[in-house]
């Protein structure tokens, strides 16, 4: 049986049919309007400024996924996941750079899919190294372990060691045409916007469907009652390493996209504040949901970028005001933390979710 809306006059007679993921006809209306949207809206209409925007969106939306599961789905609190975004970024630059590639793969434009997924599964691997100590502490006491992944990763390991491979000194660029996938050369915002919704979209998708399974379910149990899931036969300490890997494979997708955004990789685009900021997304989107990491991420970016719009203009009389806009931008961000905590503690994805609901039951949404 087949309806337009949910949930008046709709029963479902498989397990199929309750887990499907657009039960209606509306619903693949929305997403079909959605696609428009982003690959052919968004890209005839949007110049190269905010299609940088957008970048910026969906690498906040790839760190975030990260954070959220461990955090929202599993309970193991981080306030480093910049550096496990670092070493994806690192590991595929370097194998873009320092490997000795067969002359086919490269060619055939493989080199650099190939080191995304080396680059994942080496972030994956470092985070499990630093996600070990949650199988002995955890609250505040696991949040100053994965604070020391970010200092020992990126200011230490990263700066003073991988930086000086090459004798290139503290940033590494990547020619012009390196970035390829097959045929397919990423050199302009578009095709990094093409590539970053690609990305985005496999990884949430992957996600989504990771979390209806028997291993996301034991996530959930151990964030909500850690005792009680290992009563019930949850392996608790191999659940939580495997988080912390899946969490660090996404951020060091994360970290090998962006390579693509920037004309030069160092450690300053991965300082401890990055990882500060992804808990801050997920906090305002929502946590625990990955609604909240995709409506966290677009909601910080976009006001950050029109705190800063509105800054320009009044530049020439006060220039202090662009020279303290990265003050500025902290300030903000705490003050959207505050607002948030007090106004919205459940966040942007308890919103949008109270508003579908009100729709799909009118006229008896009460």
């Amino acid at each position: 049986m087949s309806a337009t809306w949910l949930p008046c006059g709709t029963y479902h007679e498989s397990y199929a049919q309750d887990h499907a993921w657009w039960q209606t006809t509306f619903i693949k209306g929305k997403m079909i309007l959605l696609f428009v949207l982003c690959f052919v809206v968004i890209p005839a209409m949007a110049d190269g400024y905010w299609l940088s925007v957008c970048n910026q969106i969906g690498y906040t939306i790839l760190g975030a996924l990260g954070v959220q599961l461990l955090i929202g789905y599993c309970g193991q609190i981080t306030l480093g996941h910049a550096a496990f975004i670092a070493v994806g970024s690192y590991t595929s630059t370097l194998l873009i750079l320092e490997f000795p590639w067969p002359k086919f793969l490269m060619d055939m434009g493989l080199a650099y899919p190939i080191s995304i997924v080396i680059a994942a599964v080496v972030a994956g691997i470092w985070s499990v190294l630093f996600g070990l100590p949650s199988a002995k502490v955890k609250g505040f006491y696991l949040i100053l372990t994965t604070m020391a992944a970010q200092f020992i990763t990126v200011d230490f390991i990263l700066t003073q060691y991988v930086s000086q491979i090459g004798g290139r000194g503290q940033a590494f660029s990547l020619p012009p045409g390196t970035i390829k996938i097959g045929p397919w050369i990423i050199d302009s915002d578009l095709e990094v916007y093409f590539m970053m919704l690609i990305l985005v979209i496999l990884c949430v998708t992957a996600m989504a469907n990771l979390m209806r399974t028997r291993v996301g379910r034991a996530w959930i149990a151990i964030r909500d009652n850690d005792i009680s899931a290992e009563v019930m036969g949850i392996n608790v300490v191999l659940y939580k390493l495997l988080a912390f890997f899946v969490a660090g494979f996404i951020g060091g997708i994360a970290g090998a996209f962006w390579i693509s955004n920037l004309a030069a990789i160092s450690t300053e685009h991965f300082t401890w504040f990055l990882s500060l900021w992804l808990v801050g997304v997920i906090l305002i989107g929502g946590v625990g949901s990955l609604h909240g990491a995709i409506f966290g991420s677009i909601f910080m970016v976009m006001v950050m970028e029109i705190l800063q719009l509105a800054i320009m203009p009044l530049a020439d009389t006060f220039p202090k005001l662009l020279m303290d806009f990265l003050f500025i931008k902290e300030a903000a961000f705490g003050l959207a933390i505050c607002a948030f905590m007090i106004f919205e503690p459940n966040g942007l994805a308890y919103r949008w979710w109270q508003i579908k609901n009100y729709f799909n039951l009118w006229p008896f949404s009460y």
